[in-house]
C-alpha cells in the first residue's frame, strides 16, 4: 500500500552509499524503496528489520532490462517524491589508460555508470510528479572543466557520459516541474573510494540529503557537491 511519508526510490542500495542514504531518509521520516541486486541478504535488509513497515525492498540489476520493466510495473500506482540511482564502478585498475583498457571492461564500466541508470530513470520518470526530484550519483570527476591530473581516465568519462546523458534528459524534460540533480559526494571511504579517501560515509551522507531536499525546490538540472555548491560542468 501506498506510504502517506514522503518516499524515495533508491536504485542499488544494498550497501555503501545507497545503503547509507537509505539510512538517512528514514532518519528523516521518509518511505524508502530500494533496489537490490541477486537475493541473498544485504544491509538493506537488516535496515528494513529495524524499520518494520518503512522499507520496501525490490530486486534490480540495472544492467537487466526485463527487471527495470518489471519495477516499472511494480510501481505503476506508486507516486514518488525521489528518485535516485547510485551506481558507480571502476576499471580494475583505476588508472589504466583509454588506449590500454580492454574493450569489454570498459563497456562494462559505461554499462553500469551510464547506461543503466538512465534506462532505470527513463522507466521510472513519469512515477515523479511536479515538485518532485530524480536524481543520480555522479562524481566530482565527471567536471571537464575541474579535470587537471588525468588520472582516472575510464571513470572520469563514464561520469561526464552520465552528466551528459542527464543534461539531454533535463532538456527534453524541461517543463516537467520537477529538479533534477547529479550529485558529486567528495572522495569517500567506500569499496570504490578505497580506505585512503578523505571523507567517511557517516560525514558526508547526511550532507548529500540535506542537497537533495534543498534542491526540490528550484526545478530544472543542478550539478552539485554534497554542500550543495554548483560543480563545473
Amino acid at each position: 500500500m501506498p506510504s502517506p511519508d514522503p518516499t524515495i526510490l533508491i536504485a542499488g542500495a544494498s550497501r555503501g552509499l545507497g545503503l547509507a542514504l537509505a539510512a538517512e531518509f528514514l532518519e528523516r521520516g521518509w518511505h524508502v524503496i530500494g533496489t537490490v541486486r541477486g537475493a541473498g541478504r544485504t544491509g538493506l535488509h537488516d535496515l528494513a528489520d529495524r524499520h518494520p513497515g518503512r522499507v520496501e525492498i525490490a530486486p534490480l540489476d540495472i544492467s537487466d532490462t526485463a527487471q527495470i520493466a518489471a519495477l516499472g510495473d511494480r510501481l505503476s500506482a506508486r507516486p514518488l517524491d525521489m528518485l535516485f540511482v547510485n551506481a558507480g564502478t571502476t576499471t580494475r585498475d583505476p588508472q589504466v589508460l583509454l588506449g590500454d583498457v580492454a574493450t569489454d571492461e570498459f563497456a562494462r564500466v559505461m554499462a553500469t555508470n551510464v547506461l543503466g541508470p538512465m534506462r532505470v530513470i527513463q522507466a521510472l520518470q513519469h512515477r515523479v510528479p511536479a515538485g518532485g526530484l530524480i536524481g543520480a550519483m555522479s562524481s566530482g570527476q565527471g567536471s571537464i572543466a575541474n579535470n587537471q591530473n588525468g588520472r582516472g581516465e575510464i571513470y572520469r568519462s563514464s561520469k561526464a557520459a552520465l552528466n551528459m546523458a542527464m543534461r539531454s534528459f533535463a532538456a527534453r524534460e524541461a517543463d516537467s516541474g520537477r529538479a533534477i540533480a547529479l550529485i558529486a559526494p567528495g572522495w569517500i571511504r567506500t569499496d570504490l573510494g578505497g580506505p585512503g579517501a578523505p571523507f567517511t560515509i557517516e560525514e558526508a551522507i547526511p550532507k548529500v540529503v540535506d542537497t537533495l531536499l534543498a534542491a526540490r525546490a528550484a526545478p530544472g538540472l543542478h550539478y552539485l557537491d554534497r554542500f550543495g555548491e554548483t560543480v563545473p560542468w
